[in-house]
């Protein structure tokens, strides 16, 4: 009796298939990771950075001076980004995935961008004396800025940025000093309240 011997043809094969197999396998892993959602944007972190904002409305109050007043306000926005840039690494982590994911970066990216302007547009209003613009800048850019990441995110993400928007359009127009008050439930009221919502249904 004889044994068969795989050919040549066979062995080469055989290598083949499993490279395929391989390649289909990373194929329909990417697929998967590029439709999911970016599900870390942080609830609770949210509200920490509502509270930061309340607390900067009470002490910019107290600000005789404009320039004070710009400078609490600028603390407190760097302070919220690291609250929620920290907040977003740890709800990450706790999911077993990375900001830095293929939804993760897709989100920063588009986050981020509108910031930046809003950070030279700030730059251009304060050089030009236009500090009652400050308000209804920062909540419309803002706003864009998490409608834009929020459509690679859960459905309650990009309202919360329209809300900020329609805030902004309102300070834009409204008497100057609507636009403090303004900013106070924009950045303080809605991150509370949107950041809640996040907090309940998506896992903290």
């Amino acid at each position: 009796m004889t044994i068969p011997r795989p050919t040549p043809r066979d062995s080469a094969a055989a290598p083949a298939l499993h490279a395929r197999a391989m390649d289909n396998l990373s194929f329909i892993r990417s697929t998967m990771e590029r439709a999911t959602a970016f599900t870390a944007v942080p609830g609770w972190g949210g509200v920490a950075m509502g509270v930061t904002a309340l607390a900067a409305t009470a002490l910019a109050q107290s600000r005789v001076a404009r320039e004070e007043w710009l400078v609490v306000w600028l603390a407190a926005s760097v302070l919220a980004l690291a609250i929620g840039g920290w907040s977003m690494r740890v709800k990450a982590k706790r999911a077993g995935t990375s900001v830095f994911s293929y939804p993760g970066r897709r989100f920063v990216l588009s986050y981020l961008p509108p910031l930046a302007v809003g950070g030279l547009l700030t730059l251009v209003l304060v050089r030009a004396g236009l500090y009652s613009a400050l308000p209804g800048t920062w909540l419309l850019l803002y706003g864009t800025g998490v409608v834009t990441g929020g459509a690679f995110s859960v459905r309650v993400v990009p309202i919360m940025g329209l809300c900020f928007m329609a805030l902004g359009a309102i300070a834009l127009f409204a008497p100057p000093a609507w636009g403090y008050w303004l900013l106070a439930a924009g950045f303080g009221g809605l991150h509370i309240i949107f950041g809640l919502i996040i907090a309940r249904r998506y896992g903290g």
